[in-house]
């Protein structure tokens, strides 16, 4: 049992509050600590009693962090032992978990490299600047400390919240229970790399403790789906991480064949897990070559153990994966299935399931069945026509335009709940430091204020 502590402002936590940690297959195989409340808020409060480091002494503390956490034994755990624990315990595949951890050093690594991006031009990062001495704007950040409550569906979640210690925020994060160690592997990381403390903390804690969490934090980002983004929806401090929904778009210009690899890549990457994978695509002619072509390749994928090499497709327990598939038969009723519910789950023999993936032919666009969002590979083909317009696209995170016609990705673009646009040939995934995820962060955690001196 790999023994998970709470790292509070003080040091490792163990609490006596502690709870069982289970692979998708039901084996035992870490135990975390659950901090109550109190000492949620008199965390956050002894991070507020401390000054950001230095820029300087940032940048060259998360240089040093992004190399420990890939190639350091950080709490027992060196970092093959802690990918093979963490594939084991979300069921993302093991290789897609090795290359998302490694995604994560690169972002810390680049962390202040992303932020550039959404600092105004015309805004100096520090007031000692020699530009402010002739009057301009500083920017200045709106708080002081920023917690994190972070999804459970792989290492990746963990790319974005570094930026916050980039620009001098002290970070909270609150682990998912059903993927705690990149958090706990990454404070640590930092805290061995020049960061105190104060600087980042790490808080696993139940319900109660993750409200207060909220309430203690001057801003703060909470990951899940619509129940998550309902609570917090009135709430300016709250940047919420829903469901992604996000779909790629194929109109009658293009010829979808040429397409298909990146679509069906689009689907099935990183298991089929991510807010960025495609869970609807739109065609503007007959739909029903194309659902058939997506079907007959996402057919041949071989169900396997997430620790194995080659493995796909993500992994729950039997039991939740047969719930998954229940409710996707719930909820595609009136689709004609290419690859149905009934052939989802494929038990491994160890108490957990592979999901195979999911193909559904709607006849016309209907959104509430284009937003299903499910954690593995599971996607809607509709017919789409102009009459539609971009109603079908709306409140996605990405749309992928395969697309000549300039008008319809301007109107994508002016679409206020499509967050990002990609025109051509781009899977729904592609991402770069300089590509907002939903907007940069920076534009929550961030101001401008006036300011000059002599």
């Amino acid at each position: 049992m790999v023994h998970i502590d709470a790292l509070g402002a003080g040091g490792e936590y163990r609490t006596r509050n502690r709870e069982v940690v289970r692979s998708t297959a039901g084996v035992p195989v870490a135990e975390l600590s659950i901090v109550p409340p109190l000492y949620v808020s008199r965390t956050i409060s002894a991070q507020r009693k401390v000054r950001p480091l230095p820029v300087v002494q940032r940048a060259a503390a998360l240089a040093r962090t992004a190399d420990a956490f890939v190639t350091g034994v950080i709490a027992g755990l060196d970092f093959e032992t802690y990918v093979g624990l963490t594939s084991r315990i979300s069921g993302l595949p093991i290789a897609v978990t090795r290359a998302e951890a490694g995604a994560v050093a690169d972002a810390v690594a680049s962390a202040f490299d992303a932020v550039r991006p959404a600092r105004p031009a015309g805004a100096a990062l520090d007031w000692r600047a020699e530009r402010t001495r002739n009057g301009g704007a500083v920017w200045a950040r709106r708080g002081e400390t920023f917690a994190v409550h972070a999804a459970g569906n792989g290492p990746g979640v963990h790319r974005l919240w570094p930026q916050a210690l980039a620009l001098g925020y002290r970070v909270v994060v609150r682990p998912s229970r059903r993927e705690p160690l990149t958090a706990h592997r990454l404070v640590n990381a930092l805290r061995e790399s020049g960061f105190r403390p104060e600087d980042a903390v790490y808080l696993p804690t139940d319900h109660g403790g993750a409200d207060e969490v909220i309430r203690s934090a001057d801003l703060a980002m909470a990951y899940g789906g619509r129940d998550v983004a309902d609570k917090y929806a009135g709430d300016p401090t709250v940047v919420v991480n829903g469901p992604g929904r996000t779909k790629i778009l194929v109109t009658a210009d293009r010829d979808w064949s040429d397409f298909i690899d990146i679509i069906v890549d689009s689907i099935v990457n990183l298991g089929g897990m991510a807010c960025v994978n495609t869970t609807a695509v739109l065609y503007e002619g007959d739909p029903v070559p194309l659902a058939a072509a997506i079907a007959e390749r996402l057919v041949a994928v071989e169900p396997l153990p997430s620790a194995h090499e080659r493995a796909v497709l993500p992994t729950q327990p039997v039991d939740r994966a047969r719930a998954l598939a229940k409710y996707l038969a719930a909820k595609a009723a009136g689709t004609t299935p290419l690859l149905g519910a009934e052939q989802v789950v494929a038990a491994l023999g160890d108490g957990g399931a592979a999901l195979r993936p999911a193909v559904h032919l709607l006849a016309g666009p209907d959104v509430d069945k284009l937003n299903i969002e499910l954690p593995f590979p599971c996607v809607w083909v509709s017919p789409w026509s102009r009459d539609a317009g971009v109603a079908p696209l709306r409140h996605s995170l990405v749309v992928t335009a395969i697309t000549g016609d300039e008008e319809l990705i301007d109107d994508l673009l002016a679409e206020p709940t499509v967050s990002n646009v990609y025109c051509g040939r781009h899977p729904t995934y592609w991402a770069t430091p300089a590509i907002p995820h939903d907007g940069f962060l920076a534009d929550v955690l961030m101001r401008n204020k006036g300011f000059v001196r002599d």
